[in-house]
């Protein structure tokens, strides 16, 4: 029983030590709580604070820049106000002095009105005392006022008419002689400054070798190697006996060339066999593309030609390996194109255009297309094709008269193309075929009735004709020199342009003994 009481003794102590500490947990938790809320409250604050300190400095700051904004813009208003004002000041000026000017105008009106006045009344007593005298005149003279002057009149005419002749004539004679001169200056300053080397082209090209045993090689068994490089190249090869040389002949200087490199490169390698040849000329035909297309590019340069056709350029580089009658054609065009920018720059025109001009004229002669069309004509044609300007078409297709010449530029073409064919050493041409050329077109004139002599000058690019005066009327001498112009053209071969003169002349011999 004691036992039993002591046990619920301990379980009545346990619990209420259980109630107190239960209580005073309680209540430190209330404490803490309340101040952690305390504190909360406090920094809540200070950031409600912070934020409202930062809203009214950012407020202040927009204000200060709307401030600053509109008082600009016052400025700005206030400015735009004061011109305004000092041009309407200017206005008001301006209009008061045209108002003073007007004044003035209609002043000096009044007074040109009145002076017009008193001089139309003077002009009427003039006319009347000039009636007056004419009528005196009239009855003097015994003829009317009319008849004396259509015979002033007839007799001005006539003095004027002679006087007119005389200047004409003699301004003509100073034209011609200045004109001559002035040509002849021209065109011996351009030669002097674009004096050139001379090129002359055969139609064989000689390769050299060091061995006969290096012919045999390029022979080959019963020539299989010979023919394979013909067939490649399109040459023909000549072996011979001459010594330590292979002769390449063909007339298109580019197959030439081609063969020339592809002997050189076989020769070198040492293979030489019907593959080899034909890789080594593919080779050497995509190289020699090259090497023209940068000789036209680099020709281009040097002379200052830039937006041309990369075909039209190609084409100048194919000029490197064209001749005319043993000339160079690149040598020649570039030659031309000089002259023509010399000229043109004494003429007063653009040098530019005509050496432009100058460099494709002859532009027809390299065409790989090769129809029945004169190569001045051809050239005008691919110009055209490729974008030139019209007047370059022109002063290609006019350079040898075949197209009407329209600008200024096409004479200088024609004219430096003849002094840079013409010139000394320029070109060759075997001497009994250029004897029997001059010859034909000799007795060719002689052929006709009424001709007397004939005589080919200038290298036979002028045929001479003297007619008798008394078979050959003046209408039938005109009629000649183009009659035989149509048979030279129809029937001989001739380089460039021949001009034919038909003189007829009357000459009275008389003696005196």
């Amino acid at each position: 029983m004691i036992v039993l009481y002591y046990i619920l003794a301990a379980i009545a102590g346990a619990v209420i030590a259980l109630a107190i500490y239960i209580a005073v947990t309680r209540s430190s938790a209330k404490s803490r709580a309340a101040a952690i809320i305390e504190k909360a409250e406090l920094e809540g604050e200070n950031i409600k604070q912070q934020k409202i300190l930062q809203a009214k400095e950012k407020f202040l700051q927009l204000k200060s820049d709307y401030d600053q904004k509109v008082s600009q813009r016052n400025n700005e208003l206030r400015e735009r106000e004061s011109n305004i004002k000092s041009r309407e000041n200017q206005l008001k000026d301006q209009a008061s002095e045209l108002g003073k000017r007007q004044h003035d105008l209609d002043s000096q009106r009044g007074q040109v009105n009145a002076q017009r006045a008193v001089l139309e009344s003077k002009m009427e007593e003039a006319e009347q005392l000039r009636a007056q005298a004419n009528r005196q005149l009239e009855t003097i003279a015994g003829m009317s006022a009319q008849e004396a002057k259509n015979m002033l009149i007839e007799n001005m005419k006539a003095e004027a008419r002679t006087e007119a002749q005389a200047y004409i004539n003699e301004t003509m004679d100073e034209a011609r002689l200045n004109a001559a001169k002035e040509a002849k200056r021209i065109v011996i300053n351009t030669i002097q400054r674009t004096a050139t080397e001379t090129a002359i082209e055969n139609a064989v090209t000689t390769f050299p070798i060091d061995s006969d045993e290096v012919k045999g090689r390029i022979i080959g068994r019963e020539g299989r190697n010979i023919r394979a490089l013909e067939a490649a190249t399109g040459v023909e090869i000549v072996v011979d006996d001459t010594p330590d040389a292979i002769l390449i002949s063909a007339f298109d200087p580019v197959r030439r060339e081609v063969a020339r490199l592809s002997l050189h490169q076989l020769v070198i390698d040492g293979r030489i066999h019907p593959a080899r040849i034909e890789e080594v000329v593919a080779k050497v035909s995509k190289q020699l593309e090259e090497e023209i297309l940068e000789t036209g590019k680099r020709t281009c340069i040097d002379l200052g030609i830039h937006g041309l056709n990369l075909e039209l350029v190609r084409m100048i580089g194919r000029m490197k390996y064209r001749s005319s009658y043993g000339q160079n054609l690149l040598q020649h065009s570039r030659e031309v194109a000089n002259i023509c920018a010399i000229m043109a720059s004494e003429l007063g025109l653009n040098p530019k255009i005509a050496k432009r001009a100058g460099l494709l004229h002859d532009i027809g002669k390299v065409s790989e297309d090769e129809p029945e069309l004169p190569h001045a004509l051809l050239g005008a044609r691919l110009a055209e094709q490729y974008k030139e300007r019209p007047e370059i078409v022109n002063c290609i297709g006019a350079h040898h008269e075949e197209m009407e010449m329209t600008t200024i530029y096409a004479p200088l073409v024609l004219v430096g193309d003849a002094i840079s064919g013409a010139r000394p050493g320029a070109r060759r041409e075997v001497i009994e075929s250029y004897i029997k050329r001059l010859k034909g077109m000799e007795d060719l004139a002689a052929s006709y009735p009424g001709v007397t002599k004939s005589y080919a000058i200038q290298a036979g690019r002028e045929l001479r004709v003297i007619v008798g005066a008394d078979e050959v009327s003046d209408d039938q001498a005109a009629r000649l020199s183009t009659d035989i112009a149509q048979r030279i053209q129809d029937e001989m071969t001739y380089p460039g342009q021949v001009k034919i003169t038909v003189i007829r002349e009357t000459r009275s011999v008389a003696i005196a003994k």
